[in-house]
């Protein structure tokens, strides 16, 4: 392939869109690797007009993304620090039209001829700094602000989000773009009692369960979450609360808050979920309970929505523009009220029903196809087509 933009027969220019690709090839994907996998994916799909280059850190899987004759896939092997001494100097040796950072950091000290376009998915470290580890605090500060500054465009993944850039970071507003994320569309209602049972007798559930999916963190809120749990186990009978996730800084402080309460036999964690399991674990629980102190972009609440599964969230950052009234909400720091949601949507059929219905619809609004379509256009604005 050759490098730099063309023009087709109908004089409509093609862009040379190169893509850190880092991020996609992770085995046990969070949020923001998600993301980098299905944008990756979307963009592929809805762009064939235009040439991709995408850039591994390792080899990636060969149906990461389909084979096509305008995808390029080059690995750069760097042991320490591939963004910067990888990824930069060569997207400044060999330039594009437009270089897009999904889910990581802009190469430091930059690009060069090459403008980029960085996608920002969350400021909650600037927010609540103290359930960050000081080291990673660090990193996301810096990371955030110098890509922020490098990138000729930023994408917000939310409202939230553009809002905390400019007040947060002074980044001006004319500099971002918002573009909402997609949710697998994978996720839906699985009805086949015998995948659900077999789901939950493999994850050691044994009964009725409320659900929380993510990384076991203390900015998760998953403490008070227990403590919730704590007041309406008695509101049905057998009822466990499922926290799956990859265990994290404050897994251990959690555990001692669990014992605590006497809940040992009550709260499960059994670990990261692969994506084959998710619609089903999402389908079989009672209640999605999503009380975040702070999310960019709140994936599992829609994600529950698709599974068909009511959810009750927290009332701050991204997620009420998220939700609208498809769910019920509180303020994060508020137990009782977590409590008081949670029973309701235990016991009030007719609300569950409600809210169900009302996720179907919400979700409507968040696909990958849509999100790759506007970010296209973000490309091509940063490109200058």
């Amino acid at each position: 392939m050759g490098h730099r933009r063309r023009a087709k027969e109908d004089g409509r220019l093609l862009m040379l869109i190169g893509i850190d690709a880092s991020r996609a090839t992770v085995t046990q994907r969070t949020g923001t690797e998600g993301y980098s996998l299905h944008i990756i994916r979307g963009l592929v799909a809805g762009g064939s007009e235009h040439r991709f280059r995408l850039f591994f850190r390792d080899d990636p899987p060969k149906d990461l993304v389909p084979s096509s004759d305008n995808v390029e896939q080059r690995v750069i092997r760097r042991p320490r620090l591939w963004t910067h001494t990888g990824l930069g100097p060569t997207v400044r040796r060999e330039p594009l039209d437009v270089l897009f950072i999904p889910a990581h950091v802009v190469p430091w000290p930059g690009t060069g001829h090459t403008p980029a376009v960085f996608t920002a998915h969350d400021l909650g470290y600037m927010h609540y700094p103290d359930k960050h580890p000081i080291l990673d605090r660090l990193y996301l500060s810096w990371s955030t602000r110098h890509s922020a500054s490098a990138a000729r465009r930023v994408i917000a993944v939310s409202k939230a989000t553009a809002h905390d850039l400019t007040a947060l970071l002074g980044v001006p507003a004319e500099k971002i773009r918002v573009v909402y994320s997609g949710i697998d569309e994978s996720l839906c209602p699985v009805h086949d009692p015998h995948r659900l049972a077999d789901v939950q007798q493999r994850l050691g559930i044994p009964g009725p369960y409320i659900l929380h999916v993510g990384s076991v963190q203390p900015r998760k809120n998953l403490a008070r979450l227990v403590e919730a749990f704590a007041q309406v186990a008695d509101s049905v009978e057998g009822l466990s609360l499922v926290l799956a996730g990859r265990p994290e800084w404050g897994y251990r402080a959690l555990l001692r808050r669990i014992r605590r309460l006497g809940l040992e036999n009550r709260v499960l964690l059994p670990g990261y979920i692969p994506d084959k399991d998710l619609a089903a674990l999402y389908s079989g629980a009672l209640v999605y309970a999503f009380p975040s102190l702070y999310e960019g972009f709140g994936f599992p609440a829609l994600e529950a929505m698709a599974c068909g599964t009511p959810v009750v969230c927290a009332n701050t950052s991204s997620l009420p523009e998220l939700v609208g009234d498809a769910a019920l909400t509180f303020a994060p720091t508020d137990v009782g009220a977590l409590a008081a949601a949670l029973r309701r949507l235990l016991t009030d059929e007719a609300l569950r029903r409600t809210l169900v219905e009302r996720g179907f619809e919400r979700i409507k609004r968040f696909t990958w196809e849509a999100c790759a379509r506007a970010t296209l256009d973000v490309l091509a604005e940063a490109a200058g087509i």
